[in-house]
């Protein structure tokens, strides 16, 4: 792709720019931060889990109607939390809870062109979608769910405390028909990619959350974490899939290394497809 032409000026944003603005962003209630710290303590009780949940009358109210989704396959009529989060099971509903955190907690942003709904679409598909391909490969489901959350969590800062520089950024992708990776670094002078990094040490995110911000464009880096092979090849899947219903969408291209690196035969794409499209429908069903 030729290298798109932007003139330095006042549009281009500097990090000591985005670090005050990231800065000026709420910390997430305490309550939250505690519920998702537990949530990675493999040792949790369910009853425990239940107890939190019951906390929170959104959120047990969205469990309960998770659960009666048909892709849950329930013959009777789910009323209450136990009886959901049975249904459910641990992995599901820490999904769930995961989620709603997230959703309810980031900024909302307020920008002329930038469809926050698709957007969030797209971040529970690769959420998903990871957690189904470390599934696949024997690895550890939490990081992969949360990682494929939080992978674009640099574009929602960007969009939300730069909503008319990020304006332009969308204009550009659309005129020079390219991602909006690249309509960022030419507009801006900066991606998303480098300000989710910032925000995920300015939130202490774990390094592999980190790694999985860092390297979901470009994964090559052997020192990078396995998740971040994982987080590229989803976001991908979902992009292909359609999943986030954004008209003219770009797949972007699938690094070789990360997709030589996971090493799945056609048959299990098959099957990483077709759950991710099921889950996903039944998740969205609940958090849109």
């Amino acid at each position: 792709m030729t290298p798109l032409i932007n003139d330095p000026n006042d549009d281009q944003i500097s990090i000591e720019e985005v670090i005050n603005k990231i800065n000026e962003l709420p910390s997430m209630p305490e309550i939250a931060r505690e519920m998702l710290n537990d949530l990675n303590n493999e040792d949790i009780s369910m009853e425990s889990i239940v107890e939190k949940v019951a906390l929170d009358q959104s959120l047990a109210a969205k469990v309960i109607q998770l659960a009666n989704t048909s892709y849950y396959g329930s013959n009777s009529k789910v009323v209450t939390i136990q009886q959901a989060v049975s249904m459910l099971g641990t992995k599901n509903l820490k999904d769930m809870i995961r989620a709603s955190i997230f959703n309810k907690h980031l900024p909302v942003p307020r920008c002329r062109g930038f469809d926050n709904k698709a957007f969030w679409r797209h971040n529970m598909a690769t959420a998903i979608c990871a957690e189904v391909i470390s599934r696949t490969l024997h690895l550890k489901h939490d990081f992969a769910f949360t990682a494929g959350l939080l992978h674009d969590i640099g574009r929602l800062v960007l969009v939300s405390k730069f909503p008319k520089h990020y304006e332009q950024v969308i204009d550009c992708a659309k005129e020079n028909d390219c991602g909006l990776i690249e309509a960022e670094r030419a507009v801006l002078g900066v991606d998303h990619v480098g300000v989710g990094l910032i925000l995920a040490l300015q939130w202490n995110f774990s390094d592999v959350i980190q790694d999985a911000i860092r390297g979901h464009h470009a994964p090559d880096d052997q020192e990078l974490h396995p998740i971040a092979s994982i987080i590229h090849v989803a976001n991908a899947i979902v992009h292909g899939l359609d999943l986030s219903e954004t008209e003219d969408e770009l797949a972007p291209q699938v690094s070789q290394f990360a997709w030589d690196n996971l090493g799945l035969d056609e048959t299990a794409y098959h099957a990483i497809f077709h759950e991710t499209e099921l889950r996903f429908e039944a998740m969205n069903q609940i958090l849109q």
